[in-house]
């Protein structure tokens, strides 16, 4: 909550291990990539990803530029095809029904696009409307103060905010979509350390509502501190998997580092 001590945002976080994952569990992930290809033209973008996303848990994706993260998240979006495999959102494929992108998706690109003349209040409550979700004065600023906006923000016109207070706005928008998943695409690229650790808390808060995070990131410090499991992926390819509970900040570097330079 607004003002509340700063706490460290993997403290709440629930132990997924790897046999809880599989989409062969009677529920399916809320997120699921099976055996994915995305090609343009001559050139693989994703390459044979798997991935299995449960309700609740946070899914951090590491790689650089040209790894194929945001081209994995714009296929779920469906901005993208899949020339095989597919992308599911609960079991269902968002190619064959979109309207699973606007009912079940929440979706936070690296610059969130709001109107500037208008205020955070006000464009919470027209990018609601678009999605036929009315909202009350007070609900609409309980929203904005759940996540993380002062309430002194709320008539300013966004043409002043920062970076993170639009980000803040932007979750905003999400929770009142109820969404059963969120796709965030570089959500703390740009922030400073203190509005980065603000912005991780109200992902894992989400998360621990029971909300399914697909979050794309060049942050290690922030997916070692928010998420439940992270992947690194290079040239397209899910070229490693790790536990976030349990491997070291320093192996996770090392790793990284070590696939980035073409060692791994």
């Amino acid at each position: 909550m607004p003002g509340a001590a700063a706490a460290n945002p993997a403290d709440s976080r629930r132990s997924f291990t790897l046999t809880q994952i599989p989409y062969m569990n009677a529920e399916p992930p809320v997120l699921a990539a099976r055996n994915l290809v995305v090609e343009y033209r001559q050139h693989r973008a994703v390459d044979n990803l798997n991935l299995h996303i449960p309700k609740g848990c946070v899914y951090a994706l590491l790689g650089g530029n040209g790894a194929g993260k945001s081209t994995t998240i714009s296929t779920f979006l469906t901005f993208n095809q899949p020339s095989s495999g597919q992308v599911l959102i609960e079991g269902e494929s968002p190619h064959a029904n979109p309207d699973l992108v606007r009912t079940k998706l929440a979706y936070l690109p690296e610059n969130v696009a709001l109107y500037e003349v208008m205020s955070g209040l006000e464009n919470l409550t027209y990018f609601c409307a678009l999605a036929n979700i009315r909202l009350h004065d007070e609900q609409a600023r309980r929203l904005l103060l759940d996540s993380g906006l002062q309430a002194d923000a709320h008539g300013k016109r966004v043409a002043a905010y920062s970076k993170g207070m639009r980000q803040k706005v932007g979750l905003a928008i999400a929770s009142a979509k109820q969404a059963k998943a969120m796709l965030l695409d570089e959500p703390t690229s740009g922030l400073d350390p203190s509005a980065a650790n603000d912005f991780a808390q109200r992902i894992r808060a989400a998360a621990d509502q029971g909300m399914a995070v697909l979050m794309a990131t060049h942050d290690l410090f922030n997916a070692k501190q928010v998420a439940d499991r992270i992947g690194i992926m290079k040239s397209g390819r899910l070229v490693e998997e790790f536990d976030a509970h349990t491997v070291q900040h320093d192996e996770l570097e090392q790793k990284y580092l070590a696939h980035a330079r073409g060692l791994a």
